[in-house]
């Protein structure tokens, strides 16, 4: 999509006023190490980039500055010392984090050999530290508000390679066992780092978003067979918009994409109520189309005018997604039960399962349990992560109900 003068001078103008994220480099030469850092590090706010030694290092210094450089735990004295040095050289005005046992010989010897360079340096951070440690140590480097969400041209961000999907675990409410995730779109800016949807998502009739609907199938079939190489298959929901499912050769195009993996199980394609609702006849008919090409529909943000779907003699959908302003704090407000009671009923007698998104506390959960909701997703739980991220948490570590 090619921005008029206008556009681009709008966008420009709001780029100019974010405030740009803190950048970091993590040197440490075991890959496991620098990926939980680069985790860690992502979820507070940080750009991250990372290296394994200083020859690495000195290349990604000439073409990048940093706030923060992370020296991990398997860096040797005479490695330390190299990095140490290249930072000097090149007058290195931010700060550096040892992570080092505090008052031993090593964490001292760091301490000294940057003072001696002009280097400032952050206490050091022992081996086995946790996330929080990590955040309250390096506490000053993030900046005080997030930057407001920037005007991005999708086009722009699909060329460039800066989207990519995040996955939210959704968890069988009765077992606690995870019954797939849904992916959700997020930008990865060189200069923001991870932009939410609002900041760059266009509006239905906008050219790209046929591009962006194709990115988001493609991205969440490739993610499948990362995540089963990995740790075995999950169950995909992706987003689309009604409208994408109108064009029959994009309808044939999504179809002929489905894996024919022996475990894969099914896509899910999660429509919003309001759009799907408007166009009844149309998604009813997708829907059982869908079947045959191992495709459900869910239709998701369902709330207080979900009484018009009780018409329907037959419900070809596989999931109702209650709208989370029903979900969040409904333990202590009669109104949101009542809503979420009816839809539940609803789904039984046609034999859909029920989602409650936007658990956030451990009463939302226990009421969302006694409503006889199937599904549970949302902060409680756990916040949309990376695909790698997912892969090897997710994946590998049981779920427990939060206190």
């Amino acid at each position: 999509m090619t921005p008029t003068d206008k556009d681009t001078s709008v966008r420009s103008a709001a780029f100019g006023r974010l405030s740009l994220r803190p950048r970091v480099c993590v040197v440490d030469s075991k890959p496991r190490n620098r990926t939980f850092l680069i985790d860690v590090l992502e979820d507070i706010g940080f750009i991250t980039v990372e290296c394994a030694d200083t020859s690495e290092m000195r290349t990604l210094l000439k073409v990048q500055t940093f706030s923060l450089v992370v020296l991990g735990a398997s860096a040797d004295d005479i490695e330390i010392d190299k990095i140490l040095q290249t930072l000097a050289t090149i007058q290195f005005e931010g700060k550096v984090l040892p992570i080092a046992v505090p008052g031993s010989i090593l964490a001292f010897a760091i301490q000294e050999r940057a003072r001696d360079l002009g280097i400032d340096t952050l206490p050091p951070l022992p081996a086995l530290f946790t996330a929080d440690m990590l955040h309250r140590s390096i506490a000053t480097l993030i900046p005080a508000e997030a930057p407001p969400s920037p005007v991005v041209d999708v086009a722009e961000a699909l060329s460039a390679g800066w989207l990519e999907l995040w996955y939210q675990p959704k968890i069988d409410i009765c077992t606690l066992v995870p019954r797939g995730a849904e992916a959700l779109i997020r930008m990865r800016h060189p200069a923001w780092g991870v932009v939410l949807p609002t900041g760059f998502l266009p509006d239905d009739n906008d050219a790209a978003f046929r591009s962006l609907s194709d990115f988001v199938i493609g991205q969440a079939l490739d993610d499948w067979h990362y995540f089963i190489e990995h740790n075995g298959p999950v169950n995909l929901s992706i987003n689309l918009p009604v409208s994408s499912l109108f064009d029959e050769s994009a309808f044939t195009a999504l179809c002929r994409k489905i894996p024919t993996h022996p475990a894969f199980a099914g896509l899910v394609v999660e429509l919003k109520y309001g759009e799907a609702l408007a166009n009844l006849d149309r998604v009813i008919d997708i829907a059982e189309r869908f079947r045959s090409h191992n495709i459900a529909v869910s239709i998701e943000d369902i709330g207080a005018d979900w009484p018009a779907l009780a018409a329907l003699t037959a419900v070809p959908f596989i999931e109702f997604k209650v709208d989370r302003q029903f979900i969040t704090g409904f333990g202590n407000d009669r109104l949101k039960q009542t809503v979420c009671r009816g839809i539940v009923d609803l789904a039984n007698e046609h034999g859909v399962r029920t989602v409650a998104e936007g658990i956030e506390s451990r009463a939302d959960f226990v009421t969302a349990r006694q409503l006889g909701f199937d599904v549970a997703q949302g902060f409680l739980f756990s916040k949309a992560m990376t695909a790698r991220q997912f892969a090897h948490t997710a994946l590998t570590r049981p779920v427990t109900l939060p206190e």
